[in-house]
C-alpha cells in the first residue's frame, strides 16, 4: 500500500495500544496535530477515513449529446460564416455556446480532444480529386489499409524527388541598434537526388534507396528490390498515376508476375499513400536542418536514417473510413461552390 497510508495506519494502531501522543508524533515523524487528526477521520470514518481527500474541483458533467456535438463538430471544418481556417478549443466553445445553446468550458474541449485523439490545428487539407473513379479508387485503397488480404504483403511506395543537399552556413551580420546579432543563412548548393521508398503497411518498414533519376527504369528496379523479401506472396502496391509508374516495361514486368498487384490512389490525391506520412517525418527530423557538403553526405543521411527506423519500425494507424472520407470530400465541394456562388454576388 502507499507508505502515506501505511503511516496513518500505523499511527492508529499506536493509539489503541495507548502510547502517549508525544511518542506516537516522535515515531511517525510528524506533529501532534498531525496524529490528532488521523485519530479523529478513524474514529469518524473508519479505515475509509485514513484515505487521502480528493483535491481539486469537480469533473465537469456534461451530458452525452454535448459530447458527441463537440466531436462532430471538431472533425468537419468551421462553417464558412465563421470565418475560421480550423477550430481552437475557445472557439468552439464559444460557437456551441452561441449557435446550440450548449454550455461547455474550454478545457472540457481540450480534455475531449486529448481522449480522441483530435487535433485540430494539425489538420491539412487535400485537393478535391476530378477523377472520375475517386469513390472506387478510395475504397479500394482504405480497403487495403483497414483489411487487407490475409497472407498478403501490402507497401506503400512513390519518390521523393529532388531532395537537395545543401551545406548550410550562418555568418553574423553587424550588430543592430538594438545591440543583438542579426543571422541570415546562406546555402550552398551542391546538387540533388531522388529518394524511391517502400513502406510495409503492415510492419512500418521502410525500404529506401536514392538515385540520380526518377524515370522508369530505377522505379522498376527499385521496385524489384523492395518486392524481393517478399517472394512467394501476394504483394499489393499503392501508388500514384505518374507515368513512370505505368511505362511499358513496367506494364510487361506485371504481366510476368502475377502476384503484384498494382493499386493507384486518384488523381490528385497522393495523401492516400501512407508513404507521404513517412516523407513528411525524414523531412521534418533529418533532411530540413540537415547539413550536407556533398550528395553523399545526404544519402548517408538518408541512409542512416532508414536503419535506425527500422530498428523501431511501428506501422501508421489509418482510422478513417471509405464513408468518412467520401463525405468529408463532398462537404468540401459543396463549401467550393457556396463559396464561388457567394462571390459572384
Amino acid at each position: 500500500m502507499p507508505a502515506a497510508l501505511a503511516l496513518r495506519a500505523r499511527i492508529v494502531l499506536w493509539a489503541g495500544e495507548g502510547r502517549r501522543r508525544k511518542d506516537i508524533a516522535e515515531w511517525a515523524g510528524v506533529s501532534g496535530p498531525t496524529v490528532d487528526r488521523w485519530k479523529r477521520r478513524y474514529v469518524e470514518r473508519g479505515l475509509a477515513g485514513l484515505e487521502e481527500y480528493k483535491r481539486g474541483a469537480p469533473r465537469e458533467q456534461v451530458p452525452p449529446r454535448a459530447r458527441a456535438r463537440v466531436i462532430a463538430l471538431t472533425r468537419k471544418s468551421p462553417p464558412l460564416e465563421t470565418g475560421l481556417s480550423h477550430w481552437s478549443t475557445r472557439s468552439l466553445a464559444a460557437y456551441l455556446r452561441r449557435s446550440e445553446g450548449i454550455s461547455v468550458s474550454w478545457h472540457y474541449i481540450a480534455r475531449v480532444w486529448r481522449e480522441e485523439n483530435l487535433q485540430p490545428h494539425r489538420s491539412g487539407t487535400f485537393k478535391i480529386s476530378r477523377d472520375p473513379a475517386f469513390a472506387e479508387k478510395v475504397a479500394d485503397v482504405i480497403g487495403l489499409y483497414l483489411a487487407p488480404p490475409g497472407g498478403a504483403v501490402v507497401l506503400s511506395v512513390d519518390e521523393k524527388t529532388q531532395i537537395q543537399a545543401l551545406d548550410r552556413t550562418q555568418p553574423v551580420l553587424p550588430v543592430t541598434f538594438a545591440a543583438t546579432e542579426k543571422r541570415t543563412a546562406d546555402y550552398v548548393r551542391h546538387g540533388t537526388t531522388n529518394l524511391f521508398a517502400a513502406l510495409n503497411v503492415a510492419t512500418g518498414e521502410v525500404v529506401g534507396e536514392c538515385r540520380p533519376v526518377r524515370d522508369g527504369e530505377n522505379f522498376l528496379a527499385f521496385l524489384k528490390n523492395a518486392i524481393k523479401p517478399h517472394g512467394g506472396k501476394e504483394i499489393h502496391v499503392v501508388l500514384d498515376n505518374l507515368s513512370i509508374h505505368t511505362t511499358e516495361d513496367v506494364r510487361d514486368w506485371l504481366a510476368a508476375n502475377p502476384q503484384v498487384h498494382f493499386h493507384f490512389t486518384p488523381v490528385g490525391s497522393s495523401w492516400l499513400n501512407q508513404i507521404e506520412i513517412w516523407f513528411g517525418i525524414i523531412t521534418r527530423q533529418s533532411i530540413r536542418r540537415g547539413t550536407f557538403p556533398s550528395v553523399a553526405a545526404l544519402i548517408t543521411q538518408i541512409r542512416n536514417y532508414i536503419d535506425t527506423w527500422n530498428t523501431n519500425a511501428k506501422p501508421f494507424t489509418w482510422t478513417a473510413t471509405t464513408k468518412e472520407i467520401l463525405a468529408k470530400v463532398r462537404l468540401a465541394q459543396r463549401n467550393v461552390k457556396k463559396l464561388v456562388a457567394n462571390n459572384s454576388k
